[in-house]
């Protein structure tokens, strides 16, 4: 086992570490439920490259570190109010995170050896960026997955247009829209995990994984742990989330929404009336482009839109800002969206996002292959 200081364990974002032939990686921010800054994402890139040219490592672990009085969490995503500090000031390393986790995304779903991610607790964001190209997701009963961009003025990145695409019927659409959180039943139903272990069982089940041999000892490991999850509520309303979330555009969604009385969709309607207009309908476009697109040119499409994001003068007409600031920075929970409501959002304009400002050669993911 490799150990590092304990002065400089306890500053790292990450804690890289080397059980017998298992790379460990521990996210170790537990004061922000292990939210992801640059250093973070660069620590966990160089660690993964390293071990995938290593011969006498087969697989890698990743789980987030916890701290007594705070919510358990994987990952709650990235570091909103450096998003915020940074876009207002013009810092080039905004543009450096989202470009670097971007290729740390693509690095994890076509990663060598198997990968396995406990997703114990809050796994949100950034934290579905570095978990949903796991070779194994392993949830817990305290799991909470979402992809909650559009509170916060954003869409769904780190891949999130190309997974949700891949989720069954129309509960990418949905998910992607309204940010609803998925208990484990759900995430399993929806195809974002894989098995469920018992919270209490996890600390066991890390040990046993760190001290295997061979790749496919992982899986077995994970797979004597697992338990049947129970029936997924959200299945049961597939039938309308289809129906609605079918619809040519968001307008229209709204529309079928509000003709149906039934409680889900009165309840999907009113999580949809306190996002961003403009980012629910540059979502709805996201996951919809990217069911045809292969996961390099999905990624490279995201970095366009989140160039579009924090970059006004380069045609974005965003509402990042304005939403970090009503939920984290002020915590009014009073977005002032820009425009107000669906109706006002002009299609010109969503299509805007999607314009790259770099030639396929100059991309910053140009390097991207699938």
């Amino acid at each position: 086992m490799n150990h590092q200081e304990p002065s400089a364990a306890a500053a790292a974002p990450v804690l890289v570490e080397r059980h017998g032939r298992v790379g460990l990686l521990t996210l170790n921010r537990p004061q922000a439920l292990n939210a992801l800054d640059l250093q973070a994402v660069r620590c966990l890139t160089q660690a993964l490259r390293d071990w995938a040219a290593d011969p006498e490592v087969i697989g890698v672990v990743l789980r987030g570190a916890t701290r007594e009085g705070r919510p358990v969490a994987l990952c709650a995503g990235g570091d909103i109010k450096f998003f915020h500090r940074a876009g207002l000031a013009g810092d080039p390393d905004l543009d450096a995170f989202f470009t670097e986790e971007y290729t740390l995304n693509h690095l994890i779903h076509r990663y060598p050896k198997p990968y396995v991610a406990l997703m114990d607790g809050v796994v949100m964001g950034g934290g579905m960026g570095i978990s949903q190209g796991a070779a194994l997701r392993v949830l817990t009963e305290r799991s909470v997955l979402a992809m909650p961009e559009t509170n916060i003025g954003l869409f769904p990145d780190v891949g999130g247009g190309w997974f949700l695409a891949r989720c069954p019927g129309r509960l990418g659409e949905y998910l992607a829209l309204s940010g609803h959180g998925l208990h484990a039943p759900d995430a399993i139903a929806c195809g974002l995990g894989d098995r469920l272990v018992d919270s209490a069982e996890l600390g066991g089940l890390c040990e046993q994984l760190l001290r295997a041999r061979e790749p496919d000892e992982l899986r077995d490991i994970v797979d004597r742990a697992a338990r049947t999850p129970s029936p997924s509520p959200l299945l049961e309303q597939r039938e309308s989330i289809d129906r609605h979330f079918a619809q040519p555009d968001l307008p229209a969604v709204l529309a079928s929404l509000e003709a149906d009385p039934a409680a889900f969709a009165q309840a999907a309607l009113e999580q949809l009336r306190q996002r961003s207009p403009l980012m629910m309908a540059v979502s709805l476009e996201l996951v919809r482009r990217a069911r045809n697109m292969a996961l390099a040119e999905e990624l490279r499409m995201e970095r366009d839109l989140m160039y579009h994001c924090f970059h006004p003068t380069g045609g974005g007409h965003g509402d990042a800002i304005e939403g970090i600031r009503a939920l984290a920075i002020d915590k009014d929970r009073r977005p002032r969206w820009n425009p107000p409501t669906v109706g006002q959002v002009d299609p010109r304009t969503v299509q805007d996002f999607f314009r790259s400002p770099w030639t396929p050669e100059t991309h910053p993911l140009a390097g991207l292959r699938d």
